[in-house]
């Protein structure tokens, strides 16, 4: 067992015992892992905010190849997203992006073009805010589908085969538009999200709730 640290950026928590994590994480070198955190959820713990979901941080652990959980020690935070947690439809959009990470990426296998994606993609909602909804969505899911190495040929709307194209090869700061809603590329959001339900061969349990918006 060696001790790392490691950029890494919190998927999801879940409740281990009376005061333990799990903690699912993308760490920036080893890809997709998962951690226990010890006495996380007592008043004072070491670990403090930094195991928000989506939190990008400076993670200490102790890692062991094959097997199952890490032993997370500490962890310095980087970048919060409680800002886009404290909105209703920012806080959707941050849980469908960790769903979808936490779901399509296989464990132990680096992607730093996907970590740098997720850290993109959260950073723009941060500075966008609401009105950059929309965008951060459609922008995540089809580049999401693209490293995953799973995008399909898709039968597409003009507007929506355009918008796709340029999203394809356009840091999402550049992409053009300010004016986007619910509809704008729906048919290839649906697309893309059928695709991935397929691949992880489960429903994607954000997706309702997110085009509820």
């Amino acid at each position: 067992m060696s001790a790392r640290v490691s950029e890494a950026i919190v998927l999801r928590t879940y409740p281990l015992r009376e005061a333990d994590l799990i903690v699912s994480f993308l760490s920036r070198d080893l890809g997709k892992l998962r951690g226990v955190a010890r006495r996380a959820r007592k008043p004072n713990s070491r670990f403090g905010s930094g195991l928000e979901r989506l939190s990008y941080v400076r993670m200490e652990y102790f890692h062991k190849e094959n097997r199952d959980l890490d032993t997370l020690d500490a962890c310095e935070l980087i970048r919060s997203r409680f800002n886009l947690a404290s909105g209703f439809e920012t806080s959707v959009a941050l849980d469908f992006f960790a769903e979808i990470a936490d779901q399509l990426l296989p464990a132990g296998e680096p992607n730093e073009k996907f970590f740098r994606l997720l850290l993109a993609v959260t950073d723009f909602l941060v500075s966008a805010g609401k009105p950059g909804l929309w965008l951060s969505v459609n922008y995540f899911t089809l580049w999401s589908v693209r490293l995953a190495g799973i995008l399909p040929p898709m039968e597409l709307q003009e507007q929506d085969r355009m918008i796709a194209e340029e999203m394809l090869c356009t840091p999402i700061t550049e992409v053009s538009g300010s004016e986007w809603t619910r509809s704008a590329c729906a048919g290839l959001r649906k697309q893309l999200i059928r695709t991935i339900e397929e691949h992880v061969e489960r429903r994607l349990l954000t997706v309702p709730v997110l085009e509820a918006l």
